[in-house]
């Protein structure tokens, strides 16, 4: 189901520390894994927030709820890093960074047309604001904020485009 993010409350949580942002992404997981978001095409989290607002330590705590054994760091350099799954429902996790990109077609050049066609995949995109025209209209939206210290604010809502 599809809601507009401007009329639907988000879910929020509130983080006391990198710690907990990361648990936050854990339980997503597991609640990702028991309930895609869709049967037809990718899961996809578009992750929006400043600088050190905790995107990366939330992918890290998924990653570990997706079972990936693997050090899971920011791609910013590379923009994508892929991780096999063994997964029931998900056999793939792309984590993306587009702080880099200068527009949103790079991302495309990169195949993500193909990436988010395949319903066994899980894509989390950091700075998903620079690439929101190419994203598919129900996408899981997570909005972080950094409210000083190590305190954080995690919003989580489906996300919709105007038609």
């Amino acid at each position: 189901m599809c809601y507009d993010s401007n009329t639907m409350k988000a879910v929020e949580v509130y983080s006391n520390s990198p710690e907990e942002t990361q648990k936050t992404g854990f339980v997503l997981a597991s609640i990702l894994e028991k309930n895609p978001s869709s049967p037809i095409r990718a899961s996809i989290l578009a992750l929006s927030g400043d600088l050190g607002a905790g995107k990366t330590a939330f992918i890290q705590g998924l990653a570990r709820g997706l079972k990936i054994k693997e050090d899971v760091s920011s791609p910013t350099f590379v923009i994508q890093k892929d991780f096999r799954l063994s997964l029931k429902k998900y056999k793939n996790f792309y984590h993306i960074d587009a702080y880099r990109l200068k527009n949103p077609e790079e991302l495309l050049e990169l195949g993500f047309e193909d990436l988010i066609k395949n319903p066994e995949n899980i894509i989390a995109v950091e700075w998903a604001d620079k690439v929101e025209n190419i994203l598919p209209k129900d996408v899981l939206k997570i909005k972080f904020e950094n409210l000083g210290g190590n305190k954080r604010k995690i919003s989580i809502f489906s996300l919709c485009k105007p038609n």
